[in-house]
C-alpha cells in the first residue's frame, strides 16, 4: 500500500461521516459525564498513550472511544470542535485538538497571521475549558520562502497567540512533518527548525510535536535527536516507515526502543498512535498500544 497522509484521509473521513452529526448525537444523549481521562484498564508502563480519530475513520467516534478506553488509553486526539464534547462525555481527554491553521497554510505567512490569531484567541479558551492540554499548528509550505524567513514570521506570528496560551494553560504544538513523502513542500520539516522557532519565541506553551514516523523520513537518528532536543518536545506521534502502517517487525523502527528512551527522559505528555492499519484495526491498535507500554 502506498503512503497514506493525513491530509488525505481527513477529506475522505469528511465525505464519509457527518462529523457535525457526531457532535449533535453526542449533545442529545444522556448528559451523564464520566470521570475524565480514567481509561476502563490501566497501562502498565510510565507512557500515557492516545490514538488519532483519522486512522479510524470508517469507524463513529463513539466506539472508537470506548475502544481506545478499553485498552488503556486516556485520549483520541486531532479532532475537531464539534467533536470535543463526545470525547469529554465518554471520560477521555483530546490530548491534541485541531487548531487555527491548516498543514500547506500556517503561520509561516504573515498576511495570514491576523487570521490565525484571531482564531487561536478564540479556540484556546475552549480548550482550556475542556482541560485538553495541547492545540497543534502548522508552519505551512515554503512556497518559495527561505528556511530563515520562514523561521522569522512563524516566530513572529506565534508570539502573538503565546500570551493566551499561556493565560489559559494550552500548549501550542507545531507538528514535525516530512516533506519528502506526504507533504512536499512543508517548512517545519527538520528538527533543528522547529527547534529554532521554539528557541526564539521562549514561552513554556510553546513546544515541537515530534512525529516518530516523519521524522524517521527526514533524518533518522530517532532516539539521539529526542534526547538532544527533548526541552523543546511537548507530544509524539506513531507510524510505521516505511507507509505509516503498523510500528511492528513489519516496519523499520524499534519503536519498543524509542519508547524506552523517550520514557527514561521522563516524559509526562502523550504518545499517539497515528498508523493506519492494515489488517484489522482494533487488533493492530491493540499491539502498537502494547509495543508501546514500557
Amino acid at each position: 500500500m502506498s503512503a497514506i497522509s493525513r491530509r488525505d484521509a481527513l477529506a475522505a473521513l469528511a465525505g464519509a461521516v457527518s462529523l457535525p452529526a457526531l457532535g449533535n448525537r453526542a449533545a442529545n444523549s444522556s448528559p451523564t459525564v464520566l470521570p475524565s481521562y480514567r481509561p476502563t484498564v490501566r497501562l502498565a508502563g510510565r507512557l500515557k498513550q492516545s490514538v488519532c480519530r483519522w486512522c479510524y475513520g470508517k469507524m463513529p467516534l463513539e466506539d472508537l472511544c470506548r475502544e481506545a478506553k478499553g485498552m488503556g488509553l486516556g485520549s483520541v486526539e486531532i479532532l475537531g470542535e464539534e467533536d470535543w464534547p463526545t470525547v469529554k462525555r465518554l471520560g477521555l481527554t483530546c490530548a491534541m485538538p485541531n487548531g487555527p491553521s491548516t498543514i500547506p497554510v500556517g503561520f509561516n505567512r504573515p498576511d495570514q497571521h491576523d487570521r490565525l490569531v484571531a482564531e487561536s484567541e478564540r479556540l484556546l479558551p475552549i480548550i482550556a475549558g475542556y482541560g485538553f492540554p495541547n492545540m497543534i499548528v502548522f508552519s505551512g509550505n515554503r512556497g518559495g520562502m527561505a528556511d530563515a524567513e520562514g523561521i522569522e514570521h512563524c516566530v513572529t506570528g506565534i508570539r502573538r497567540i503565546v500570551p493566551a496560551a499561556e493565560r489559559h494553560g494550552v500548549t501550542v504544538c507545531m507538528e514535525l512533518l516530512n516533506s519528502k513523502v506526504d507533504h512536499p513542500d512543508y517548512q517545519c520539516d527538520h528538527t533543528a527548525w522547529g527547534a529554532e522557532v521554539v528557541k526564539r519565541v521562549n514561552s513554556p506553551r510553546f513546544k515541537l510535536l515530534y512525529d516518530i514516523y516523519h521524522m524517521q523520513i527526514m533524518e533518522g537518528d530517532v532516539i539521539r535527536t529526542i534526547r538532544d532536543n527533548f526541552a523543546f518536545l511537548a507530544h509524539f506521534h506513531t507510524g510505521g516507515v516505511p507507509g505509516r502502517h503498523e510500528i511492528d517487525e513489519t516496519q523499520e523502527l524499534n519503536y519498543r526502543r524509542v519508547m524506552q528512551a523517550i520514557a527514561d527522559l521522563g516524559f509526562t505528555g502523550y504518545v499517539a498512535q497515528e498508523f493506519v492499519p492494515t489488517r484489522d484495526p482494533m487488533t493492530s491498535l491493540r499491539q502498537g498500544v502494547a509495543i508501546c507500554d514500557v
